[in-house]
């Protein structure tokens, strides 16, 4: 089975929902728990928990629409990820999550690591100084098991999602129409103020 998400953050976008794919009899299960695992019968009646998730028609259709230009916003999107790498590739204490050799990334998601001990910062005050210049950006996810939704319950693992919380920071990524983060600042159109973050090199 695979997922793809199509939050209104993705390279296609219908506002929310998602698409599986994979074999007839999963995705037709899928499907049946989407539609409130209705049984076929008259009335309403069930034998399994469902949910009201299947995207509409209408929404799938404004993702269709916006097939014709994804190989336009994936080049864009891995532009700005070469653009970052390129332009803090001399910065001390800055490094960027590595993209897999097995496969040909989409550059969807920029995740800049940082070293506190080298740079002085650490993402949550990183993305407080870019905010102050009208540049977006935030910490990595925090991970699942962090969540104090989920508090005591029991987790295996998670040591690489911690560590990636601690140092992840996600800067600007807009594709839409070549401006990064909420607006462009001092970078305008041709790409992030990046001088912002080359001040931490010394601190």
């Amino acid at each position: 089975m695979a997922a793809f998400s199509f939050n209104g953050n993705k390279i296609i976008t219908t506002g929310g929902g998602g698409m599986l794919l994979g074999d007839r009899e999963r995705v037709d299960h899928a499907r049946y728990l989407s539609q409130q695992a209705r049984q076929p019968l008259l009335h309403y009646e069930h034998t399994d928990v469902g949910y009201n998730y299947r995207l509409s028609n209408l929404l799938a259709a404004v993702g269709r629409g916006q097939m014709a230009g994804l190989p336009a916003k994936i080049q864009r999107c891995r532009a700005i990820n070469v653009l970052y790498r390129g332009g803090l590739a001399d910065v001390e204490g800055i490094g960027f999550m590595p993209w897999d050799d097995r496969g040909e990334p989409n550059g969807w998601l920029t995740v800049a690591t940082l070293d506190p001990q080298v740079i002085g910062v650490n993402p949550h005050e990183l993305c407080e100084a870019l905010a102050d210049q009208e540049i977006e950006a935030r910490p990595a996810w925090k991970p699942m098991h962090l969540q104090p939704v989920f508090e005591g319950v029991p987790v295996m693992g998670g040591h690489v999602a911690e560590d990636i919380f601690a140092r992840g920071c996600l800067p600007a990524q807009w594709v839409c129409d070549g401006r990064l983060g909420r607006g462009a600042g001092r970078g305008g159109d041709q790409g992030p103020d990046l001088s912002l973050t080359t001040r931490y090199r010394h601190r």
